[in-house]
């Protein structure tokens, strides 16, 4: 499973973007709502390299069973949670269809199935490039 789910991963198109914009951070809960639609009904799992609240632990244990709806995560992610190093990932019953990467509360990395998602958020959030690699960074002049 592990070794599917890494490849589905890997074909799967992708953005990054600054997790701050300004003062502004943007979290986990705020990426889910930004999905609208066609996050509603994604089974998510969670995992972290770094526990940074007591909410982790449990979207952590919700995730080594059946995973988590949505809106449980919405509720787990909510209010203003900053995360270090993390990674939601989206399915569609046994599908991988959505990543959402969190990197050194920094930058998100979007990978998604559809396109459509991916130029939603590209619209909605300045800053919004291809996927870059872990340690390259948004900031160095071209």
């Amino acid at each position: 499973m592990a070794r599917d789910t890494a490849e589905a991963e890997a074909g799967m198109k992708g953005i990054t973007f600054p997790a701050w914009h300004g003062k502004h951070y943007v979290t986990l809960a705020e990426l889910l709502v930004r999905l609208g639609s066609f996050g509603l009904d994604l089974t998510w799992r969670v995992e972290f390299d770094e526990i940074v609240d007591p909410r982790c632990v449990e979207m952590e244990r919700r995730s080594a069973a059946a995973g988590m709806d949505t809106l449980t995560l919405l509720s787990l992610t909510t209010p203003f949670l900053q995360l270090i190093d993390a990674k939601a990932r989206g399915f569609a019953g046994d599908e991988l269809v959505l990543v959402l990467t969190e990197f050194d509360s920094s930058v998100w990395d979007v990978k998604a199935v559809d396109e459509r998602v991916l130029s939603e958020l590209r619209h909605q959030l300045p800053g919004c490039q291809g996927p870059l690699s872990r340690g390259t960074s948004l900031w160095t002049e071209p």
